[in-house]
């Protein structure tokens, strides 16, 4: 994916542009506005609805444009909860929530599901991961020399190590993006030939595992408790930066976990979290989207799927700042419904 300046008056314009492309693109103006509505869902006459956990990361795009767009063009109507992908996964297996879709960052945190509540699962988008700063920090004028390239890139993570600075980062035992940064900044170590304890210092602790820091904060609460000035940094996906216009800073494609060639290279960077009570090590991959239908699929629940799937709805995602993927099936295919594969050529 092609690194995008977030730190300069037209990158910000263009921030602006973006949101006003994806609200057009809802009403079905702009690059969406020639496209049909998916197969079966055209007519606003049908009732039920789409009980969505969704991704944090997803939140913006599904109440602010998905949702009301599906709810407008199918009548279906739309209810959504964002949390943590590890900790709804958790929360439909133990059946404290019992929603009728389900989108995930990673594919990990839907196959414990399977067979029991789903499976299937369709990978649809990807984003990357970025440094979000507050242009009010004091370090603001090295935040934007690092993402304007008039400073090497190497000595931002000499300045997460500064005593006092304020970095924001989620969990990693129950958030994919919480294990992202940390395999962000492993890989960042080896290939900027950083002294061996660059990450323990950044992180404040060798236990990168560890949900006991200071520095972790909601996934949903991150990007507020930034924009308050609470924090200098922060981790962030590239679609939320565009989509809630925070100051931000691209990493090279070899550690920001968004291109899928480079698959074997973020192999390498793991972190050991905690599963259930039981150690469990994880390890970095192409941060990918995935959704499916949860428990018996429900005419509603389909249709949103379908919808997120068709050349609207992924054009939806394009314009957020996700990078679109060719839509692929894992698991049963056969259980995959068919207003869903139509809708992806399956």
């Amino acid at each position: 994916m092609a690194a995008i300046p977030g730190t300069n008056r037209g990158a910000r314009t263009a921030a602006l542009l973006v949101m006003t492309c994806i609200a057009l693109a809802a009403a079905g103006c702009g690059s969406s506005s020639t496209t049909s509505a998916p197969s079966g869902s055209s007519s606003p006459k049908h009732t039920g609805t789409a009980n969505v956990a969704y991704a944090s990361s997803i939140e913006y795009l599904n109440e602010k444009i998905v949702g009301p767009a599906f709810t407008r063009d199918t009548g279906y109507t739309y209810s959504g909860r964002a949390g943590a992908s590890g900790e709804l996964e958790s929360n439909i297996a133990a059946g404290e929530i019992s929603p009728n879709v389900f989108q995930s960052v990673g594919g990990d945190n839907i196959t414990p599901l399977m067979p029991k509540f789903t499976k299937w699962y369709v990978q649809y988008a990807s984003t990357q991961i970025v440094v979000a700063y507050n242009p009010s920090s004091k370090y603001a004028s090295d935040f934007k020399a690092y993402a304007d390239g008039s400073k090497p890139l190497s000595g931002l993570y000499t300045l997460m190590q500064t005593p006092g600075f304020k970095l924001g980062r989620t969990d990693p035992n129950t958030d994919p993006q919480g294990r992202s940064f940390i395999y962000m900044l492993e890989l960042a170590q080896a290939y900027y030939h950083l002294p061996s304890d660059t990450v323990s210092k950044i992180l404040g602790t060798t236990d990168f595992g560890t949900a006991n820091s200071s520095q972790i904060y909601s996934e949903a609460a991150l990007p507020a408790t930034l924009q308050s000035g609470q924090l200098d940094a922060s981790s962030a996906y590239l679609n939320q930066a565009i989509q809630l216009h925070l100051s931000y800073i691209t990493l090279p494609a070899a550690i920001n976990l968004g291109t899928a060639a480079l698959a074997p290279v973020y192999k390498k960077a793991s972190v050991t979290i905690t599963d259930k009570g039981a150690p469990v090590t994880k390890h970095g991959s192409p941060l990918v989207i995935d959704i499916t239908t949860i428990g018996n699929p429900t005419s509603a629940g389909t249709a949103f799927v379908a919808y997120t799937l068709s050349p609207k709805g992924r054009a939806q995602y394009k314009v957020g700042g996700y990078t679109l993927i060719t839509p692929t099936i894992f698991g049963d295919a056969s259980a995959v419904p068919a207003t869903v594969k139509s809708e992806i050529g399956g």
